[in-house]
């Protein structure tokens, strides 16, 4: 397994694989990073269906045997329940896209019995954290001129707080915030637009202190955005939005300052967003649509987190537990 991944991003030779990947790109509207997985996922059953059998896989000819032993030995890779999970989605998905062009008439995949996934609670910031992780960006500036010699270019920082702001503020999706446009933004109702998974597209709305810092960030540029400009820039001087990876390397940094775990990532931060709107009173049923949540399963985790906390909240408090 280890020999398969280490190229596993290269594109195999084969047509519908191919036309699949184009189809999640082009059509389905699929994030990079599903588009990198489930190319991942093909390739790697590509490449073994061919050391098993010295041939490419006939994707109309395979039977539920040939997945069971593939999924066998995914299972003697050690691989976590998730990462065989996430592969056997992306067969599933490219076996439903082979039914829509009718090359296959069922799927040999259905109904295939798959480890059941282990149950991780989200992490998440307390309110007086995430707090402190909104400030971390102005008291590194603030330390920063405290030396007179030393000229500091404030923007990036500026940036930094009204990203952390309103990834808070509307519990984004990382992919979601780099793709946010200036037209996005209504400033008087306070509503964004956010494009989420699948070319979705669902309002949700946002604070005045996000607003205020996102106009701040704006301030300082040489030149105001227009329209169709990132609402976020990687460069003050190009036109080039932020990219996720600029936007967890900034994250870690000021995790740190703020004496948090640097480890956490901005989906975490989105985590805290769902947590705390339900600690407040808000239903599940609300949650799930700012969260733009496909199903109302994948919210409930989060009341899981606040139960956890309440139980624990009460074993420590009350003198009959």
């Amino acid at each position: 397994m280890k020999k398969q991944s280490a190229n596993a991003d290269s594109v195999i030779h084969d047509p519908w694989a191919q036309k699949f990947l184009a189809h999640l790109a082009a059509e389905r509207g699929a994030s990079i990073y599903t588009q990198r997985n489930y190319r991942q996922a093909l390739t790697e059953f590509f490449r073994w269906h061919q050391e098993q059998h010295e041939q490419p896989p006939a994707w109309d000819k395979l039977q539920r045997d040939d997945f069971r032993s593939y999924l066998r030995r995914l299972g003697r890779g050690k691989l976590s329940r998730a990462a065989i999970q996430l592969r056997f989605c992306a067969l599933r998905s490219f076996y439903k896209f082979l039914i829509r062009r009718g090359v296959v008439a069922t799927s040999p995949i259905k109904n295939l019995t798959l480890p059941k996934l282990e149950k991780r609670l989200p992490k998440f910031l307390t309110p007086q954290q995430m707090l402190d992780l909104l400030n971390a960006p102005l008291r590194e500036l603030a330390a920063l001129k405290q030396d007179p010699e030393t000229e500091i270019d404030a923007t990036p920082f500026l940036r930094d707080v009204a990203i952390l702001e309103t990834i808070y503020s509307c519990g984004l999706r990382i992919s979601e915030l780099c793709g946010l446009l200036a037209e996005d933004i209504n400033w008087n109702e306070q509503i964004v637009r956010v494009r989420g998974k699948g070319k979705k597209e669902r309002l949700v709305p946002v604070g005045a202190p996000a607003l205020a810092a996102i106009q701040n960030y704006w301030n300082k540029l040489k030149h105001p955005p227009g329209i169709d400009t990132p609402v976020f820039l990687a460069n003050a001087h190009k036109l080039k939005p932020m990219y996720p990876r600029l936007v967890q390397l900034r994250l870690k940094r000021y995790l740190a300052l703020a004496g948090l775990d640097p480890h956490l990532t901005p989906h975490q931060l989105r985590h805290s967003y769902a947590t705390h709107l339900l600690d407040a009173g808000a239903d599940l049923r609300s949650v799930q649509e700012l969260l733009g949540h496909a199903h109302l399963v994948s919210t409930q985790v989060y009341t899981h987190v606040t139960t956890e906390r309440l139980k624990r909240a009460y074993d420590e408090a009350h003198p009959r537990a």
